[in-house]
């Protein structure tokens, strides 16, 4: 029995396919269909089932379509209420799947609905269970996402993973493979970790979560402290992936549009359009870019970054691409947060515009030994770290404030555009989008330091290792 794990680094998100005598599964599939429909056809296998962990708040899964293609079944867990035509598997039930089985293992907590999938092979044995949001390597799931005024509370949540886990999880062989939806990186909790897999042993020593002696108290304590708000497009997601969405193919057909200069500037100068910069980081400093574009580089976390920033998730998109061949890419990755409205691209790209004379907007560039210099002159009037209060508070350049870029469209009304900025925030990516933000927004002087905090600290610049938490700007 096969058992893949596709790991997609940009959403910290892992999708699985599964194959046996042909027969296949895909488990927590990505908006686009033409992977999975690759690997089934590789395989000689025709897609049977395709399981869903839970209603997905950090991206859009595309089960409808894929359905849509293969006549699979779709399966969540009990309690899951869709607009499209589901099978709502009980509490142990048992699909087969070629010579092998996949059994639903309810386990709410992170949503009702949540489930796991323990994979039976043909010779009887268990070699790995797919937990969803309810477990993750060096985490479990956040139990705030699903709560309903009046209904349900995150404690409520906690108290129902936590039995879950001791429940359903624990009781696995020690030496099973834990395979989770999400790894660092990801909002959907707090503290995971970089390895995509592991043990149920080794997490019972190390997982916070699975300590044996931890009452169910301690447990509502300690999953509930310290969450932060999730991104503003989590919800959004949540409600399409209950829905019949627009096809991915229509998504891709429109978005796909070359769109010449003239064409490109006309739709950039209407108010109901946004403009963004997917290139590189020195593209995009370098060349300059179309007046009022936003710059969120696909080489980056793009997709959590356009649905933490881009408030609308109807808002119509046009974007600048480095180079044709990824424009597909691109699209595709705008459609897995859910922002379909994309209207196309610039042809040619940033050289075509400029042969036509259309003007052209630069964010200032400085380097970490410049801004050291400077800031100890007393010659920047206003800089600033972008990164998380939590990257912040742990250490930070003296003098320098924080303004975090994921809070920047609640905040953004302290900033005065009449002065002239200095930001930075880890390694440049950050910043570089905040920097984009703050000059579509009216900033004329603003300038990005490249490389960032890590840059910074190999400067004579004065670190400090704490603060107390402020109002800062």
């Amino acid at each position: 029995m096969k058992v893949e794990q596709l790991f997609t680094g940009c959403l910290a998100e892992m999708a699985y396919y599964i194959e046996s005598n042909g027969e296949a599964a895909i488990v927590d599939p990505l908006r686009e269909t033409e992977p999975y429909l690759r690997m089934a056809e590789a395989d000689g296998a025709k897609i049977k089932y395709i399981f869903l962990t839970h209603f997905h708040a950090d991206f859009v899964s595309g089960q409808y379509d894929l359905a849509k293609k293969t006549g699979a079944t779709i399966v969540f867990g009990p309690n899951a209420v869709t607009e499209y035509e589901i099978y709502n598997g009980k509490d142990g039930e048992v699909f087969k799947l070629g010579k092998g089985t996949i059994t639903l293992l309810h386990t709410p907590g992170h949503t009702m609905e949540s489930s796991s999938y323990l994979i039976t092979d043909e010779k009887g044995n268990t070699p790995c269970v797919l937990t969803g949001d309810c477990l993750f390597i060096g985490d479990v799931g956040r139990p705030d996402l699903a709560t309903k005024s009046g209904e349900i509370t995150e404690a409520d949540l906690a108290g129902y993973l936590y039995d879950s886990l001791r429940n359903k999880i624990m009781p696995l062989p020690d030496d099973i493979i834990v395979y989770p939806n999400h790894g660092a990186g990801s909002s959907c909790g707090k503290n995971m970790s970089s390895e995509t897999f592991d043990t149920l042993a080794n997490q019972k020593k190390t997982n916070y979560a699975l300590r044996a002696d931890m009452t169910k108290e301690e447990f509502i304590v300690e999953v509930t402290t310290g969450l932060k708000p999730p991104p503003q497009y989590f919800p959004n997601n949540v409600k399409m992936n209950k829905s019949i969405n627009t096809s991915i193919d229509e998504v891709l057909s429109k978005g796909t549009t070359a769109l010449d200069p003239a064409t490109f500037k006309e739709m950039s100068e209407q108010k109901d359009v946004l403009v963004i910069d997917t290139r590189s980081k020195e593209a995009y400093t370098e060349e300059g870019t179309v007046p009022g574009a936003w710059f969120i580089g696909i080489d980056g976390s793009f997709a959590p970054w356009v649905g933490a920033l881009v408030t609308n998730i109807q808002q119509k998109i046009i974007f600048i691409a480095e180079s044709d061949d990824r424009v597909s890419e691109i699209v595709t990755r705008f459609s897995r947060v859910g922002y379909d409205n994309t209207l196309g691209y610039l042809a040619g790209g940033i050289n075509n515009w400029k042969t036509q004379g259309f003007d052209i907007d630069k964010v200032g560039s400085m380097s970490a030994k410049e801004f050291t210099d400077n800031l100890k002159a007393g010659k920047l009037e206003k800089p600033v770290d972008v990164r998380k209060d939590t990257e912040y508070l742990s250490e930070h350049v003296e003098g320098v404030e924080n303004f975090p870029l994921d809070a920047i469209n609640a905040n953004f009304a302290q900033i005065d555009t009449n002065k002239a900025y200095y930001l930075h925030c880890a390694s440049g990516y950050r910043s570089l989008i905040a920097a984009s933000i703050f000059k579509a927004n009216g900033v004329e002087n603003v300038t990005d330091v490249r490389g960032g905090f890590k840059a910074l600290k190999e400067t004579d610049a004065p670190i400090t290792d704490y603060v107390c938490p402020t109002t800062l700007l």
